[in-house]
Protein backbone atom coordinates (compact mmCIF):
# COMPACT_ATOMS: atom_id res chain seq x y z
CA UNK A 1 0.00 0.00 0.00
CA UNK A 2 1.59 3.29 -1.08
CA UNK A 3 1.04 6.57 0.71
CA UNK A 4 -1.19 9.08 -1.04
CA UNK A 5 0.67 12.08 -2.46
CA UNK A 6 -1.22 15.37 -2.70
CA UNK A 7 0.15 17.99 -5.09
CA UNK A 8 -0.76 21.64 -5.72
CA UNK A 9 -1.20 23.33 -9.12
CA UNK A 10 2.60 23.65 -9.53
CA UNK A 11 3.34 20.05 -8.56
CA UNK A 12 4.66 20.79 -5.06
CA UNK A 13 3.79 18.14 -2.48
CA UNK A 14 1.25 19.30 0.13
CA UNK A 15 1.21 17.94 3.66
CA UNK A 16 -1.01 18.31 6.71
CA UNK A 17 -0.77 21.81 8.22
CA UNK A 18 0.72 23.56 5.16
CA UNK A 19 -0.34 27.03 4.00
CA UNK A 20 -1.81 27.49 0.53
CA UNK A 21 -2.87 30.43 -1.63
CA UNK A 22 -5.77 30.52 -4.11
CA UNK A 23 -4.52 31.12 -7.69
CA UNK A 24 -7.79 32.35 -9.24
CA UNK A 25 -11.13 33.81 -8.14
CA UNK A 26 -13.48 31.00 -7.11
CA UNK A 27 -17.23 31.09 -6.51
CA UNK A 28 -18.26 29.05 -3.48
CA UNK A 29 -21.13 26.61 -4.08
CA UNK A 30 -24.13 27.24 -1.84
CA UNK A 31 -22.91 30.69 -0.85
CA UNK A 32 -22.78 34.16 -2.31
CA UNK A 33 -19.12 34.40 -1.28
CA UNK A 34 -16.28 34.56 -3.81
CA UNK A 35 -12.75 33.58 -2.81
CA UNK A 36 -10.41 36.16 -4.30
CA UNK A 37 -7.13 35.31 -5.98
CA UNK A 38 -4.33 35.42 -3.41
CA UNK A 39 -6.49 34.37 -0.43
CA UNK A 40 -4.27 32.54 2.06
CA UNK A 41 -5.36 29.46 4.00
CA UNK A 42 -3.17 28.25 6.85
CA UNK A 43 -3.12 24.85 8.50
CA UNK A 44 -4.84 22.84 5.74
CA UNK A 45 -6.24 19.35 6.28
CA UNK A 46 -5.77 16.56 3.74
CA UNK A 47 -8.81 14.49 2.74
CA UNK A 48 -9.14 10.90 1.48
CA UNK A 49 -9.25 12.30 -2.06
CA UNK A 50 -5.78 13.36 -3.36
CA UNK A 51 -7.42 16.10 -5.50
CA UNK A 52 -9.04 17.92 -2.56
CA UNK A 53 -8.01 19.67 0.66
CA UNK A 54 -10.03 21.08 3.56
CA UNK A 55 -9.53 24.68 4.71
CA UNK A 56 -11.01 26.86 7.39
CA UNK A 57 -12.16 30.37 6.67
CA UNK A 58 -13.81 33.01 8.84
CA UNK A 59 -16.77 33.19 6.44
CA UNK A 60 -17.06 29.53 5.40
CA UNK A 61 -16.75 26.49 7.66
CA UNK A 62 -15.66 23.14 6.23
CA UNK A 63 -14.46 24.56 2.91
CA UNK A 64 -13.13 21.93 0.49
CA UNK A 65 -10.89 23.16 -2.35
CA UNK A 66 -9.57 21.31 -5.37
CA UNK A 67 -5.77 21.24 -5.33
CA UNK A 68 -5.62 22.48 -8.95
CA UNK A 69 -6.69 25.94 -7.71
CA UNK A 70 -4.11 26.39 -4.93
CA UNK A 71 -0.35 26.76 -4.63
CA UNK A 72 1.87 26.08 -1.63
CA UNK A 73 3.25 29.14 0.14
Amino acid sequence: MSEMVVRDSNGAVLSEGDSVQVIKDLKVKGSSTTLKRGTLFKNIHLTDNPGEIECRSAQIKGLVLKTEFVKKV
